[in-house]
């Protein structure tokens, strides 16, 4: 995919969060580490399992410097009323952004053509803005928050131990890999 390695493109947005509106743009994600989670639309089926499970993990985020956006091309008021009416969407504290313009989900490359809504996909972004892991699945395919926070820990791990590789499984303590020629042909 062509967006990893690449810069965020620029926006700005209006999002709820915390009982607030609040505004958003490209800037907001530089200088830490992010999670960009779009998903097709509020009030759906497979939409509130993933942002509750992620809801889940979002202080264990938040732990790790990691801030949460989740996006969908709902506005941001739909997204007020959904918090307010829903018991698994009202545990959500990270930002919720309405990307009623599409020019987010445009810039991410999930835009779905000719619908206007996004596809299911998660972008994490380190703090110079740059997008290191990408995911997108089809439409009836719900994400794990768990697998989440490990391949952001490894994004982590990477950019703190240069020359290091986090392989299969990798998770927060285990072994990693040094490349060179000393492994060539010996894993």
């Amino acid at each position: 995919m062509a967006l990893i390695n690449s810069e965020i493109k620029p926006f700005t947005a209006t999002a709820y969060k915390s009982g607030e509106f609040v505004q958003v743009s490209d800037a907001d994600l530089k200088g830490k580490w992010s999670v960009v989670f779009f998903y097709p639309a509020d009030f759906t089926f497979v939409c509130p399992t993933e942002l509750g499970d992620l809801a889940d993990h979002y202080k264990e985020l938040q732990d790790l410097g990691v801030e949460v956006y989740s996006v969908s091309t709902d506005t941001h008021f739909t997204h007020k009323a959904w918090h307010d009416t829903s018991d698994t969407i009202s545990k959500i504290d990270y930002f919720m952004i309405g990307d009623p313009t599409t020019q987010i989900s445009q810039n991410f490359e999930v835009l779905r053509e000719g619908q206007g809504l996004a596809d299911r996909g998660t972008f994490v972004v380190d703090p110079d803005g740059v997008i290191q892991v990408m995911e997108v699945t089809a439409e009836g395919v719900g994400r794990n928050a768990a697998e989440l926070v490990r391949k952001v820990k490894a994004a982590q791990y990477v950019r703190n131990h240069p020359g290091e590789v986090c392989p299969a499984k990798w998770e927060e303590g285990a072994e990693t890999l040094s490349p060179g020629l000393d492994l060539v042909g010996k894993i």
